[in-house]
């Protein structure tokens, strides 16, 4: 059974391609490589011990993805995680996001309710609740006003997905709400390999740790938590992965409720920026050097999912611990810079 997944080569995408292959599925992976790197291809065959099909190609190309579907009419499913992803830079180039994250999904869609039958797996993001009024956060949750194109992106395409399976009944689609995906995988072939500075927290600490960055800043220790600093529901990207291998199956074995769906992935379990810190001293036996600096804007104070409907209508739960998480990481750090 052939499945396309867009932005494979990148984190979340190049982990969920190993756990597909891993369940005998035959893999598409689409990528323009603008955040991601060709070495990863490596990687996933070293694990699988199977090299997936690969066409790099920029989605925004709408003749492109057309020709695509045209060459493989038999993809069965579709995992869709090629999108620009960096909150800061969404706020200063809204236009690419809104080009690159929006447009890309209306020209898969367009194919896909073309086919007779099609499934749809949609990367989304906790970013679409904001600060919630209650934690922690169910699915029926309101969708709070964004904070950034970037989160306003994840928005509307949930939105432009839910609108298409209204009147596309030979669509499914299942919008997964990630947390914070964290880790490598556990032989080391795969990890995070941000270009340029960090975004994200765990990564900035491995970089720090193995002398890449000089200091970790911590963006205020005033905040209304134990202690002081933001707090966020942080999964092994290998759960996380595992979780789209899950969704995917249940569409294409029909056992979905409706034809579209949404579901949170995370651990259920809210980690402190000072616990995450103290888990990495702890798994690499290293002291990082961090400071304590002014808040940063836009950071919600706390954020942790209910893991309730995807443990029990998915079928799915986190098994990996925090300690677990920050292992990897650092392991594939030190692999990376060895």
């Amino acid at each position: 059974m052939k499945i396309l997944v867009t932005g494979g080569l990148g984190f979340i995408g190049s982990h969920t391609v190993v756990e597909l292959q891993n369940e005998g599925f035959e893999v598409v992976i689409i990528d323009n490589l603008s955040n991601s790197s060709i070495e990863v291809l490596d990687g996933i065959e070293a694990i699988t011990r199977k090299r997936p099909l690969f066409e790099k190609m920029d989605l925004r190309d709408k003749p492109k993805v057309q020709e695509f579907f045209k060459k493989h009419p038999d993809v069965e499913g579709v995992i869709h995680f090629a999108a620009s992803k960096a909150v800061g830079e969404s706020v200063e180039k809204p236009l690419l996001y809104y080009e690159n994250n929006l447009g890309v999904l209306v020209y898969l869609l367009q194919e896909l309710t073309q086919k007779n039958k099609a499934n749809f797996i949609f990367s989304s993001s906790c970013t679409v609740y904001g600060q919630a009024d209650t934690l922690p956060i169910t699915e029926d949750a309101p969708v709070k006003p964004a904070e950034s194109p970037y989160g306003n992106t994840k928005q509307i395409g949930e939105e432009i997905i839910r609108d298409t399976c209204a009147i596309s009944p030979q669509l499914a689609a299942i919008a997964l709400r990630y947390f914070n995906p964290i880790g490598a995988h556990p032989t080391v072939e795969l990890g995070e390999l941000p270009l340029g500075v960090p975004q994200n927290l765990v990564p900035f600490i491995t970089q720090t740790g193995v002398g890449l960055r000089e200091q970790l800043s911590v963006f205020g220790d005033d905040y209304p938590t134990e202690d002081g600093t933001c707090i966020r529901d942080y999964i092994h990207v290998v759960d996380v992965a595992k979780a789209h291998v899950v969704a995917l199956q249940r569409l294409l074995q029909g056992k979905n409720e409706s034809n579209y769906e949404v579901f949170n992935l995370g651990t259920g379990k809210g980690s402190s920026v000072l616990e995450v810190i103290h888990s990495f001293e702890r798994v690499s036996g290293e002291k990082l050097n961090y400071q304590v600096v002014d808040r940063r804007p836009g950071d919600v104070i706390q954020a942790y999912a209910d893991t309730t409907k995807a443990n029990e209508v998915l079928g799915w739960k986190a098994a990996s611990t925090l300690d677990d998480s920050m292992k990897s990481a650092w392991d594939w750090e030190l692999k990376v810079r060895r």
